[in-house]
């Protein structure tokens, strides 16, 4: 045990030590919150010997945060709401229609169900492949999802009603506002087949859908051995629907994950779980084709969506040498600084976050993992 919490005391002082000063700063007010920690000057300026002192430090730091983990639970979580999932599992992204229906998610059996309130219940939706034979059932579904489908991100593009998926194997696809079969838009790319379809995001104003291909080498079902190998053939990349034209807008990305859009769609924000941060590609004439490192995470990131404030929601999950089964949600502003961090704890637990999006107030949390579909509502 002695060991196990030395390699966490370590793992988060080399995070905060790779952090410049005006993150510091912010991570200090978004985990101390006034819980008692020294001002940020001093966090930045510890004495070059003063070993002992950092790991007195990062002793207190890693009980502020779960102090205040457990802490924005109680306070600032209202109420939270399980929406089982049965027969399959892994709600992995969460997508809401143009008048405010749903959630809609793909699970692993291959389908994108919705939740209607008035049935209580998820119906079926739309699939991504005709070939439906053994793909239902409580069972194992990841020896049959190459067949079957499975799909990932979800986007509509909200004034055609149009829903846009990115499936693991089939590629990217769209289907129309009554759902059923999906019609495949895209599978390669400068001549190089999609082995891992991902994210997927609208521009609501010029229709351009930006997507994730996580790698190259690797399938989904293989998902371990892209971080495991630091797999770095992963690429970010733009469909236009008017052309049916897929560029690359990136290569050699160690697993790109979610896609997002800022708010006045001059850039785009790419997840890349290996390497722990969020990555910004910027689209605006005078930068287009720059890229910088929007945030560096203290955790995995997976999906990352925009709320209605400009401000970003990112599922994060474990970093190296901190292993927490629950999951973990950050928030950032928009020019990337950490404003919260929500885990899960005090009885609302979900595990291996994948998604969240914010919606009339709520947060809707998806986990490729689970079997259900958490909703928080957060208090004021």
């Amino acid at each position: 045990m002695q060991e196990k919490y030395d390699e966490e005391i370590e793992a988060l002082t080399q995070y905060l030590d790779a952090q410049p000063p005006y993150k510091k700063g912010h991570l200090y007010e978004s985990l101390g919150q006034g819980k008692g920690l020294p001002p940020p000057s001093e966090i930045e300026a510890p004495s070059m010997g003063s070993k002992h002192w950092f790991a007195s430090f990062s002793t207190l730091l890693l009980i502020a945060i779960l102090i205040y983990n457990a802490g924005i639970v109680s306070c600032q979580i209202k109420d939270s709401k399980n929406f089982l999932i049965y027969d399959a599992t892994g709600p992995e992204s969460i997508a809401f229609d143009w008048y405010g229906g749903g959630p809609y998610t793909g699970i692993s059996d291959g389908h994108i169900i919705k939740w209607v309130a008035i049935l209580n219940r998820w119906v079926d939706f739309a699939i991504t492949t005709p070939y439906r034979i053994g793909c239902q059932g409580p069972f194992n579904h990841v020896y049959a999802e190459a067949r079957c489908g499975r799909p990932l991100g979800l986007s509509f593009n909200q004034k055609t009603g149009d829903l846009y998926i990115a499936d693991a194997y089939m590629g990217l696809l769209a289907v129309g506002p009554n759902g059923g079969l999906a019609r495949p838009l895209a599978k390669q790319a400068g001549g190089i087949p999609f082995r891992f379809t991902n994210d997927v995001v609208v521009d609501q104003y010029s229709g351009i859908v930006y997507f994730t291909d996580t790698s190259t080498r690797f399938p989904r079902s293989a998902f371990a051995y892209v971080i495991s190998s630091d797999d770095n053939t992963g690429r970010p990349l733009k469909y236009d629907p008017l052309t049916h034209q897929v560029t690359v807008l990136l290569d050699h990305l160690m697993f790109p994950n979610g896609v997002a859009l800022s708010q006045n769609g001059d850039s785009l924000l790419v997840t890349e779980t290996t390497n722990s941060r969020v990555l910004r590609y910027w689209l605006e004439p005078s930068r287009a084709g720059k890229v910088d490192v929007f945030a560096q995470l203290p955790g995995r990131p997976y999906n990352i969506k925009r709320n209605q404030q400009g401000e970003f929601w990112v599922a994060t999950n474990s970093r190296d040498g901190i292993f927490n089964p629950l999951g973990m949600i950050i928030k950032l502003s928009p020019e990337g600084d950490i404003l919260k961090i929500i885990g899960a704890g005090n009885g609302v637990t979900w595990g291996f976050s994948s998604d969240v999006n914010e919606h009339n107030g709520n947060l809707w949390i998806g986990s490729v993992e689970g079997s259900r579909v958490v909703r928080l509502t957060l208090s004021n």
